[in-house]
């Protein structure tokens, strides 16, 4: 049994991706986060427009998701937003994230920084450390620019790339990719916040040299307008689209994807079906997706030492792994 933690990368964006590093430190303590930085609304787009930096509100979520500070001070205060004046709408984390940067003129300086503060497990890393913008290629052949109208674009989106499409990752991103147990794609807005962190150049390359398992978890319904339509295959499928290899997709019981494994009899993707959502079933949940993150990198690489519930007792086994 090894006596390290197992590393775990895992990449997306928003909402998904806090919630997935909220299961993975759960089972590791090694983590590195590769968060897309192409949103171009709300706070981080008032920042990118004015000071011409990289988008900072996914990045700011997943540094608040890995926090183990005892008190909720520093975590409430990074993503509390300011209600009056200039400053209305912007989230406190943002403008730190943003003045850091400033001062380190490094962005992964300024997100270690900022995660001491939190005092968080493992690290985040933005996929790029350029400013990008998100382009879509739509049904019919029309052309959608940012990540805003992305989302909102009434007609299916067919593929979607970045502006620049030779943005820089900082290196670090490569080096946890390639050294990575278990590499994880979060959950969330399909087009425009996986993707967009798999479209960097440097992600895709280090995806393709890995070794390691890649566990997809998919959305537990349609994210309206932007995946209107798509099923648990289509996602995994715009992935796979990218050349991007995908070895399990892990699908709520409950979702209302769908999962038929007939659906991926032509893929080489191992459909992995639990309870994973909250009751509700509009949300994952940490508790219950953090047993089968675990279960499945015990079966591709072994067990570890790490690999314990909070109670000091073996993780059970779980549905469909």
């Amino acid at each position: 049994m090894s006596s390290r933690a197992p590393k775990v990368v895992a990449i997306g964006g928003g909402h998904g991706l806090a919630v997935t590093l909220r299961a993975i430190r759960q089972y590791t303590t090694d983590i590195t986060a590769i968060v897309s930085v192409a949103d171009d609304g709300g706070s981080s787009g008032r920042l990118r427009r004015d000071l011409d930096i990289i988008a900072v509100g996914d990045l700011r979520k997943c540094l608040v998701a890995l926090s183990t500070t005892p008190s909720t001070l520093w975590s409430e205060a990074f993503e509390y937003r300011f209600a009056a004046g200039d400053l209305d709408g912007h989230a406190l984390g943002n403008l730190i994230l943003a003045g850091l940067a400033a001062v380190t003129h490094d962005w992964e300086q300024a997100a270690a920084a900022a995660g001491t503060v939190l005092g968080i497990v493992g690290r985040v890393l933005p996929a790029t450390s350029e400013s990008v913008a998100l382009r879509a290629e739509v049904e019919g052949g029309g052309i959608v620019d940012g990540q805003v109208a992305v989302q909102n674009s009434s007609v299916r989106i067919r593929r979607v790339t970045l502006v620049p499409p030779d943005a820089p990752s900082p290196p670090s991103v490569t080096t946890a990719i390639e050294q990575a147990d278990q590499i994880v794609l979060a959950p969330g807005s399909l087009f425009t916040s996986l993707i967009p962190a798999l479209c960097a150049p440097a992600v895709g390359a280090a995806l393709a040299r890995s070794r390691a398992p890649v566990v997809q978890i998919a959305n537990l319904a349609a994210l309206e307008p932007e995946s209107r339509g798509l099923s648990a295959r289509d996602h995994v499928g715009a992935v796979l689209d990218l050349g991007i290899r995908v070895d399990r997709l892990i699908v709520d019981s409950e979702s209302a994807l769908g999962a038929d494994p007939t659906d991926f009899a032509d893929i080489a993707v191992d459909l992995v079906t639990a309870d994973v959502a909250r009751p509700d079933v509009q949300v994952h949940e940490p508790a219950k997706l953090a047993p089968v993150l675990a279960t499945l990198l015990e079966s591709e690489v072994g067990p570890y030492g790490s690999l314990q519930a909070s109670n000091g007792q073996r993780r059970p086994k779980t549905e469909g792994s």
